[in-house]
């Protein structure tokens, strides 16, 4: 699919998802460099936001375009790690004026909204799935360096569920490539800043357990991230040190977008799919992992969070 989608496109644009994680930034680059050494007579362009200064080690993030001028027009759009087209941001107008579409992807909410999809929600990462339809002799050291990072951001250096023996084995063939892993992952999953580790350490000691502590939420008004002087990309994996408290079920970590209205992302064990309960007020991702933006205020969000929450725990029990 991937390479006969090349083969006949003479222009080609990448698009990832609004706030791009590890996993839409390395599916995004090391497919960029794939194209880039394999294709080298087709014009290749990544469209994404402003990413960490983390991902700097990457080959060629520097080329990452942040907006478009409207008169863009590219025969193929390939959209990666995005389970809605509108979560593509202001790559959007490109994907929708393409001659053909492709989507690559692995969240379960992902319904096929491009020409052809190629969706496995049980894949560890987008960037697995990349790595699954490129012709692995072809690809480069930049291509599986940026793989690798996708591979190690989406499945917690290898320590969650999602990371399968098929995970291991490809890791182990990216690393056969040349490319230095543990470099890899200090520099782009361990590696905090200073203020970065000042708000998990806030968000860590405001929060709250709730349903008899088998839940814990933590969350930031808009003025005490300006007070920090931090971004959303930055508060990236708050949620997941939240769910690693002893008991939690599940953890919910929100933030301030404008009066009233939060980003909320939500994590979870086996006990609850917080995939069906971010689906219900728009949101989507994983069973594990999901993410949803909700308008009222904090006390009005959790409680009704936790309805959902509690319900799925009482059948579970």
């Amino acid at each position: 699919m991937l390479n006969r989608m090349l083969t006949q496109a003479g222009t080609i644009a990448i698009g990832g998802h609004v706030k791009p994680d590890g996993d839409c930034i390395g599916s995004s680059m090391g497919l960029y460099q794939y194209i880039r050494d394999n294709y080298k007579e087709k014009q290749v362009d990544v469209y994404l936001e402003e990413t960490l200064a983390a991902y700097e080690c990457l080959k060629g993030v520097e080329e990452i375009r942040h907006e478009i001028t409207g008169e863009e027009h590219y025969d193929l759009f390939i959209c990666l790690d995005c389970a809605d087209k509108s979560r593509l941001g202001f790559s959007l107008p490109l994907f929708e004026s393409a001659d053909h579409t492709l989507c690559i992807d692995h969240h379960v909410s992902n319904g096929g909204y491009a020409e052809e999809n190629y969706v496995v929600p049980d894949s560890s990462s987008t960037s697995e799935l990349v790595y699954e339809l490129a012709e692995k002799e072809k690809l480069g050291k930049a291509a599986s360096e940026a793989l690798y990072v996708g591979i190690v951001h989406d499945t917690g250096a290898f320590q969650y569920s999602a990371a399968k023996p098929s995970t291991f084995r490809m890791a182990a063939e990216l690393l056969e490539k040349g490319i230095d892993g543990p470099r890899l992952i200090e520099d782009t999953y361990y590696v905090k800043t200073y203020t970065q580790n000042q708000i998990l350490g806030r968000a860590l000691m405001e929060s709250i357990l709730f349903l008899n502590g088998r839940c814990i939420v933590s969350y930031f008004k808009k003025d005490t991230m300006e007070f920090y002087g931090v971004t959303p990309k930055e508060m990236d994996g708050i949620v997941s040190h939240l769910r690693n408290t002893k008991g939690v079920k599940v953890a919910v970590f929100m933030y301030e977008l404008e009066p009233e209205v939060y980003k909320v992302s939500l994590r979870s064990d086996d006990s609850v799919d917080v995939s069906t309960i971010a689906c219900q007020y728009g949101g989507g991702g994983h069973k594990k992992a999901a993410g949803v933006t909700m308008q009222g205020s904090f006390y009005n969000i959790i409680n009704r969070l936790s309805a959902q929450i509690d319900k799925q725990l009482r059948d579970d029990a």
